[in-house]
């Protein structure tokens, strides 16, 4: 049970009443050197260069970041972490530190300065919290940045930056417009202050060796998971004991958290895009659509599968799914640098149309696929970046057909994670089967061979 911050509570110790307060350490609790960085060592390298290249970008400017904010326990509803930082501090220091800054000093001539500022430690409240970064030599060691100030010198080093007259940046997002002192910035009717996520969300777009480290482990815990629930699948069970299934195996292979409600959504459920209550109960003959993805170290997958319940698809289940699995391997062969997404779901669109032969008669199929084939993937699930962007080597999008038959309670979607190579793609949740066949094969292995299999 988590408990409130800050109550003087008392403990029977040896017959008699003391407070809590008393029984504290007079001195900060020691560093935990996993602490910086979601639990993990921090790449020193891959932070520095995103700071660079956005200063490069910037030219003459002062760049500040907030981190997010803890949750309040007695306030806000927390069902997972009551802690999850902001993506665009995450990006530019790997660092997990609630109510923490991040100021870049760039120029176009000199050298480009770079503080972090951390709040001061609390040894009473880290009893309730564990340990916490604070300012000064420890934190330039474990983050790799060497000016690490107290967060109450914020107002002094933004005053000095300030000095130079050149326009402020910051993610003038929801959260970040609610900070006072952004706040302040603004009013000032002789500063210039300026959005910064259009440039910062632009280097996220070509992933680092970092990013894509952290997004391949995402994946294959994901498509680890597909493979259970194929493995674990019977008539009769529920969409949320499916979906214990799969999150326990995020869990077993050291998932963060989900990256998206996990969407489990049977028969008709499975014509629902977003369907994620996961209460229903399957039946013989159902469709199965899994539409899931973990998280790790702030990097989600995002893979769909589609299977049947009872280990083998109708012809009819047959029939639609072999044709959205050949339309999403027409688009996956097209992805190549200069390739947009609006052409790719245009082939897309195109290869169902034509081979539809009259499975949705009296349509074609396409006019059944009513979501987009593509988005980008990163440290949000719908990542950001402008999508007129042409494909180039380090990009990550999904690849993701469907067609869905309310009348039939009918729904197929299969979606995969393709990085774009130099010379065309490469299929990063191949771990997950595809082809019918292969789900089929997965799905009928005796239970014991597949638990078995499945063990760690």
């Amino acid at each position: 049970m988590r408990h409130v911050v800050g109550l003087v509570v008392t403990v029977t110790l040896l017959g008699g009443a003391v407070p809590l307060r008393a029984q504290q350490a007079a001195g900060p609790a020691p560093y935990v050197e996993e602490l910086p960085g979601a639990g993990r060592p921090i790449d020193f390298a891959a932070t520095a260069a995103r700071r660079q290249r956005l200063m490069d970008r910037l030219g003459d400017g002062i760049v500040l970041i907030p981190a997010a904010r803890g949750r309040n326990l007695e306030q806000d509803y927390i069902q997972d972490n009551d802690f999850r930082q902001h993506n665009t501090f995450f990006y530019f220091t790997q660092l997990e530190s609630p109510n923490a800054w991040l100021v870049m000093n760039a120029r176009s001539a000199g050298p480009d300065t770079v503080v972090l500022l951390l709040p001061d430690r609390d040894p009473r409240q880290e009893r309730w919290t564990g340990p916490k970064l604070g300012p000064g030599a420890d934190a330039a060691r474990l983050t790799g940045i060497p000016v690490v100030l107290s967060a109450t010198k914020l107002d002094s080093v933004l005053g000095a930056a300030e000095a130079r007259r050149v326009p402020t940046y910051a993610p003038l997002d929801r959260t970040t417009l609610q900070e006072a002192v952004v706040q302040r910035l603004r009013a000032d009717t002789t500063r210039v202050v300026r959005d910064v996520r259009p440039v910062a969300d632009s280097l996220r777009l070509v992933k680092d060796d970092a990013e894509l480290a952290a997004l391949r482990r995402a994946i294959a815990i994901t498509t680890d998971a597909h493979r259970e629930v194929m493995r674990g699948a019977r008539p009769g069970m529920f969409e949320y004991e499916l979906e214990a299934l799969l999150e326990a195996a995020f869990r077993r292979r050291g998932a963060d958290r989900v990256g998206f409600p996990s969407i489990v959504g049977s028969g008709f459920n499975a014509t629902t895009l977003h369907y994620d209550v996961n209460r229903r109960q399957t039946r013989p003959g159902d469709l199965v659509v899994v539409d899931i993805g973990a998280e790790y170290g702030y990097h989600t997958a995002d893979v769909t599968r589609t299977i049947p319940v009872g280990g083998a698809f109708t012809p009819r289940q047959r029939a639609i799914y072999d044709l959205v699995l050949a339309t999403q391997q027409t688009a996956m062969d097209s992805v190549r640098p200069g390739m947009t997404v609006a052409q790719l779901n245009a082939l897309a669109r195109a290869y169902m149309r034509e081979h539809s032969a009259g499975l949705c008669a009296p349509q074609t199929c396409d006019a059944y696929f009513i979501h987009g084939l593509s988005h980008w993937l990163g440290m949000d699930v719908h990542d950001v970046g402008d999508y007129r962007t042409p494909f180039a080597p380090g990009m990550v999008l999904t690849v993701e057909p469907g067609i869905y038959l309310p009348a039939e309670s009918l729904g197929v979607r299969i979606e995969d994670d393709v990085l774009v190579t130099a010379t065309g793609y490469e299929l990063l949740s191949s771990g997950a089967p595809r082809a019918a066949q292969e789900i089929e094969r997965l799905m009928q292995q005796p239970a014991e061979a597949s638990v078995r299999r499945g063990q760690r």
